[in-house]
């Protein structure tokens, strides 16, 4: 861990390759410079790097002068946290500054903004979700409990004692209705749009969708930095919560040849 402080308010480059679009931000300290949304049907490997030179372009900034460099460290896309994790270590490489990495779903709570409970949820393919609470204050995002892979049933089975909460993230919009539905059937208020004035009260409730991750990336990159809680390059590590496909074939493939082995 590195505990050198380079300066109180850091040019940060934050990005997000964890979700589909993607988005690459700046952020001068606490203070937001830019923020770019990369392409949803274009791989992160084909545009990462032009929409970082856009985007430091844009406020006239070289890479040279970045002084935290931050990632979205997953759980998400398998191929987009390696490409992202891959970029990060290489540009602070370079310039030989320090990064962090923020768990995907603490940005994703973070973005929601200001809530006594937020269960964000992320696509993890097959239909299924990764899920994980927080408690969101003055834009600090506390965790309240570990990250998980589940079904949108096992999400709702697991936090439908909590009565006040709001759901964020692309996940809980893919499964919106079927949240909707099951808090009505629980006796647990449906709130059917985001207002601050709604973010204390009692009941469920879905925030806005929030696909530009990267400036809350930016913001809790920040908070890391501030209490010296810095990463060198090499020890950069995406979070990925769950096996990968090829993993899970590999470990099957393992049992099968087990199983089929002579005794």
């Amino acid at each position: 861990m590195s505990r050198i402080t380079v300066s109180s308010e850091p040019l940060i480059l934050a990005i997000d390759t964890a979700t589909r679009a993607g988005s690459v931000a700046l952020a001068r300290g606490t203070k937001l410079l830019h923020l770019q949304t990369g392409d949803k049907e274009a791989s992160h490997s084909i545009d990462l790097i032009a929409t970082v030179e856009a985007a430091l372009n844009t406020i006239g900034a070289k890479l040279r002068e970045v002084e935290l460099f931050a990632a979205a460290s997953g759980p998400g896309s398998f191929t987009g946290l390696r490409i992202g994790i891959a970029t990060i270590k290489s540009f602070a490489m370079s310039v030989g500054n320090p990064c962090v990495g923020v768990p995907t779903l603490a940005a994703t709570a973070h973005a929601a903004g200001t809530s006594i409970c937020t269960a964000a949820l992320l696509p993890a393919g097959r239909g299924e979700v990764f899920a994980q609470m927080f408690s969101v204050d003055a834009g600090r995002v506390r965790p309240l409990d570990v990250a998980a892979h589940l079904s949108p049933a096992a999400v709702m089975e697991k936090y439908r004692s909590s009565e006040s909460l709001t759901w964020a993230g692309e996940g809980a919009h893919l499964n919106a209705r079927a949240l909707c539905d099951h808090a009505k059937a629980v006796g647990i208020a449906w709130h059917d749009r985001d207002s601050q004035s709604l973010a204390r009260s009692m009941g469920w409730m879905l925030a806005p969708r929030r696909d530009e991750l990267a400036g809350s990336v930016a913001a809790l990159a920040f908070e890391e930095y501030c209490a010296g809680r810095t990463t060198i390059p090499g020890e950069l590590r995406a979070i990925y919560v769950r096996p990968s496909d090829a993993e899970i074939n590999q470990q099957w493939q393992s049992e099968k040849s087990q199983l089929l082995a002579p005794h």
